[in-house]
C-alpha cells in the first residue's frame, strides 16, 4: 500500500472554497493602500539569519526559538522570514530608496514562517500585510496609520468585533531602566517561576509581561509599570496621540503591559484584538521603530508600520459568519445531456465570458440521467445552470435555472447573445 502524504506540521492548505474568501480580503486592502499613496515591494521570502539576529533582537523568541534557519551550499546561514519589516528596510537601503526621499510609504504581502506549536489562528507557514511608513517622526504619522487601519475594519465590516489596545515605550533607554528593575522584582519572587522565566530575567526581563501564566499576572500586580519610567517627550506625544483618536471617536484602551515581541520598537506600539479569537486573538499589530533603519546601515530615518493576519481575519470571519467564506465560485455552469453539444457549449461560453468570468462547462461525454445533472450544478455550486437539450435546440432554445430563486426560463439562443443579462430577472 502506497503512503499517504500530509502536508509539513502547521503549514495548512488554502482550498477553493475558502480562497474566494481570501482574495476578497486581499483586494480590500490592497485598494485601500493604493487610495492612501502607499506602493508594494517585494523582497524575498528568504535573507540572511544575521540580518533578524541583528534587527529582531537575539534574546527574543523568534530567535531563539522561532525562526526557520538553514545552510546554503557555500555553508552560509540562511532564514525564512518570520517578518517583513526587516526585509523592507534593507531592500530601501541596498536600492538607495531614501536617497531622493526619505518619505516612504510600502506595502507588501506574502508569507512569513515562525516554528511555533501550531494552534486555530496560529500557523507555521502564515499570511499577513506588511504597511511601512518611512521619514516621518510626529504623532500624527502614529495617528494617520491606526486611522488607515480603521479604514480597513469599516471595509471589511470587522471594527465592531475589534478592540484596539495602544501603549508608549518611551525611548530604548526608558526600557532598558525599566527591565532592570522589573528583573530586581522578580528576583526577589523566583521560588514560583518556571525554567523558561527564569531564564527570561537574564536575558529578556520586559518579556515577562506577555505570560498568561496566573502567577505572573497575580506579581505584575505590585511590579514596577513601565509608563511610570517613560521620558516627557514620550508621555506628551502619547497623551496627543490619545486625544486624536478620542476626537476620531476611535474606541481603544492603554495596556500598559503591551510591549510587543520585538526588540526595535519605541514609544508607540498597538494591537487591535478581538474576543472571538481565543488565545490568537490579535489580528493586527505594529509600532515605531525610529533607529531600525540607522540601525541597519542606513541614515536615520524615523517610521512606523503594522502587519495584518489575513489567516486570522478570516477565521474572524467565519467565526461572524459562517457562510460568508462559502460563496458560489461559478457563475454560470453549462451543461449539455447530448455529447454532439460539446462543440456548442463550448461556443456559448466564449460568447458570454466577457460578461460572465466565472463559467464552466461540464465537459464530461458521459450521458446524464434525468435531472441528475441538478445534483451535479449544485455540487459546483453556481449561479445559473444552462442546459443544451435536443427537445428546446431543435427549436433554437435553451433552458436556464436560477440556482438562487430556482427559478426556470427557457429563451431564445440569439437572446441571450444579445443580452448575457436577460436571464438574470
Amino acid at each position: 500500500m502506497s503512503k499517504t502524504y500530509q502536508s509539513v506540521r502547521g503549514m495548512h492548505d488554502i482550498l477553493p472554497l475558502e480562497i474566494n474568501s481570501v482574495q476578497t480580503v486581499e483586494e480590500t486592502i490592497k485598494k485601500i493602500l493604493h487610495n492612501h499613496s502607499y506602493f508594494e515591494i517585494r523582497s524575498p521570502i528568504i535573507e540572511h539569519t544575521e540580518l533578524f539576529k541583528k534587527s529582531i533582537g537575539n534574546n527574543t523568541d523568534i530567535i531563539h526559538k522561532e525562526m526557520y534557519n538553514f545552510r546554503d551550499k557555500k555553508k552560509k546561514k540562511i532564514s525564512l522570514r518570520p517578518e517583513g519589516t526587516v526585509g523592507c528596510i534593507r531592500a530601501c537601503i541596498q536600492n538607495n530608496m531614501f536617497y531622493n526621499s526619505k518619505i516612504q510609504k510600502l506595502w507588501y504581502y506574502g508569507p512569513m514562517f515562525r516554528y511555533e506549536r501550531p494552534q486555530k489562528g496560529r500557523f507555521r507557514q502564515f499570511q499577513q500585510f506588511g504597511v511601512e511608513y518611512f521619514g516621518i517622526n510626529s504623532y500624527f504619522a502614529d495617528y494617520d496609520m491606526i486611522m488607515l487601519t480603521v479604514s480597513i475594519w469599516k471595509k471589511l465590516n470587522l471594527l465592531e468585533y475589534l478592540i484596539l489596545e495602544i501603549n508608549s515605550l518611551g525611548t530604548i533607554k526608558d526600557r532598558e531602566d525599566f527591565s532592570l528593575d522589573l528583573k530586581r522584582f522578580f528576583q526577589k519572587h523566583t521560588s514560583g517561576l518556571t525554567t523558561y522565566e527564569k531564564k527570561l530575567l537574564s536575558t529578556n526581563p520586559i518579556r515577562i509581561l506577555d505570560s498568561k501564566s496566573t502567577h505572573i499576572i497575580k506579581l505584575l500586580k505590585s511590579a514596577p509599570i513601565l509608563n511610570q519610567y517613560i521620558n516627557s517627550h514620550s508621555h506628551k506625544r502619547f497623551k496627543k496621540l490619545c486625544t486624536l483618536l478620542t476626537q476620531s471617536k476611535v474606541n481603544y484602551i492603554v495596556n500598559n503591559q503591551l510591549v510587543r515581541g520585538l526588540d526595535y520598537y519605541n514609544d508607540t506600539v498597538f494591537e487591535w484584538t478581538s474576543k472571538k479569537l481565543g488565545s490568537q486573538h490579535t489580528v493586527c499589530a505594529g509600532g515605531r521603530y525610529d533607529n531600525l533603519v540607522e540601525y541597519l546601515g542606513g541614515k536615520k530615518n524615523p517610521a512606523i508600520g503594522f502587519a495584518i493576519g489575513i489567516d486570522r481575519i478570516i477565521i474572524l470571519k467565519k467565526s461572524i459568519n459562517p457562510e460568508s467564506c462559502e460563496n458560489f465560485f461559478v457563475d454560470i455552469n453549462i451543461i449539455f445531456l447530448e455529447s454532439m453539444y460539446s462543440v456548442l457549449s463550448i461556443y456559448i461560453a466564449n460568447q458570454l465570458r466577457y460578461m460572465w468570468p466565472k463559467l464552466r462547462i461540464n465537459t464530461s461525454l458521459k450521458k446524464f440521467k434525468k435531472n441528475n445533472y441538478l445534483k451535479k450544478s449544485n455540487k459546483i455550486k453556481s449561479k445559473f445552470l444552462l442546459v443544451l437539450q435536443s427537445s428546446l435546440l431543435n427549436v433554437n432554445k435553451i433552458l436556464v435555472k436560477n440556482i438562487y430563486k430556482k427559478k426556470n426560463q427557457i429563451i431564445l439562443i440569439n437572446r441571450v447573445f444579445q443580452n448575457p443579462c436577460i436571464f438574470i430577472n
